[in-house]
């Protein structure tokens, strides 16, 4: 058979109709990443103004899900309306566990530092490797297995080196603990999620989410006698700006880029966040690293990274 020339082959296809330019998902992730990064930042000065943990972590979703609540009316009614029982009982999972992740996670940053809070709670892509393979036999490749040993010895150094330099009234083992604690809670409401973003637009997915967390994080509030008014001025602003900057602006950013670009790419992009974070609390909080949390740090990193490279292979 003679080779097709050139001028017989038919035209490059256009881009598809409605589809972003192809610069615009990294924007996006950029944007998304700033904005995450201010979450522990934000959080660390709301408990300076005297909002509980619990309280902090239901304001931010509560006052997200409100905010988005027209949008979502709006585009996804037919959705919403038409939720089946599967979808339903998917939503109730995923909510807890995203309600879990930000009360331990929020809880963890009265305890340790930013940066140990951060690079722990950020590992979710290893748990996930470790549940894939424990409970539905996905063996990982050997690049990612090589990831998950350096991110595990990443994190016992940080552990060793945060109880070696404790400042005095602060439990960094126990902060470090609900950090990871957090994690696990993240990697198990992005299993359950992402079967129920699969079948629902973003505004309906991001509001059933938040949505339903904030509902069982009010349930926690109430049955623990936490208050969730008679806060300052100041209070309700920095929860309205964790609210709109890292919840909306930052969380719902990765969850419209995963139609665009590889999951695997916003697992590496998610790097970015503990660094981002740590540079600024040594900004606004002037916290530094000590030697052996520096090395656990960039070999956690390392690892999550060299793990996202092995993700699909």
């Amino acid at each position: 058979m003679p080779p097709i020339s050139k001028e017989a082959m038919p035209p490059e296809p256009p881009e598809q109709a409605g589809a972003p330019p192809r610069w615009l998902p990294f924007l996006v992730l950029a944007v998304g990443l700033l904005a995450i990064s201010f979450g522990a930042i934000l959080a660390r000065f709301a408990q300076a103004e005297g909002l509980p943990s619990l309280a902090i972590a239901t304001l931010r979703l509560g006052l997200a899900a409100l905010i988005i609540t027209p949008l979502a009316l709006w585009q996804s009614a037919r959705p919403l309306r038409t939720l089946s029982a599967r979808q339903a009982l998917l939503t109730a999972g995923a909510g807890f566990f995203l309600a879990l992740h930000f009360a331990t996670w929020i809880s963890s940053l009265e305890y340790t530092s930013v940066a140990s809070s951060t690079a722990l709670v950020t590992t979710n892509l290893l748990w996930i490797g470790i549940a894939s393979f424990l409970l539905f036999g996905e063996r990982p490749s050997r690049l990612m297995s090589v990831g998950i040993a350096i991110s595990l010895s990443g994190s016992l150094l940080i552990f060793w080196s945060d109880s070696r330099h404790s400042a005095a009234g602060s439990n960094p083992l126990l902060g470090n603990f609900l950090a990871v604690a957090g994690s696990w809670c993240f990697s198990a409401y992005l299993l359950l999620g992402r079967r129920l973003r699969a079948s629902l637009p973003l505004p309906a997915y991001v509001w059933l989410a938040y949505g339903s967390a904030a509902c069982f994080l009010f349930v926690a509030c109430l049955g623990s006698g936490t208050p969730l008014s008679g806060y300052g001025s100041a209070a309700w602003l920095v929860a309205l700006g964790m609210a709109v900057g890292p919840q909306l602006l930052g969380h719902s950013s990765y969850n419209w880029s995963l139609k665009h670009v590889s999951p695997t790419f916003i697992a590496v992009v998610t790097l970015g966040e503990p660094v981002g974070s740590a540079l600024l609390a040594w900004l606004f909080f002037g916290e530094a690293f000590a030697p052996l949390q520096a090395v656990g740090f960039v070999l956690l990193l390392a690892g999550i990274y060299l793990a996202a490279r092995g993700e699909g292979h």
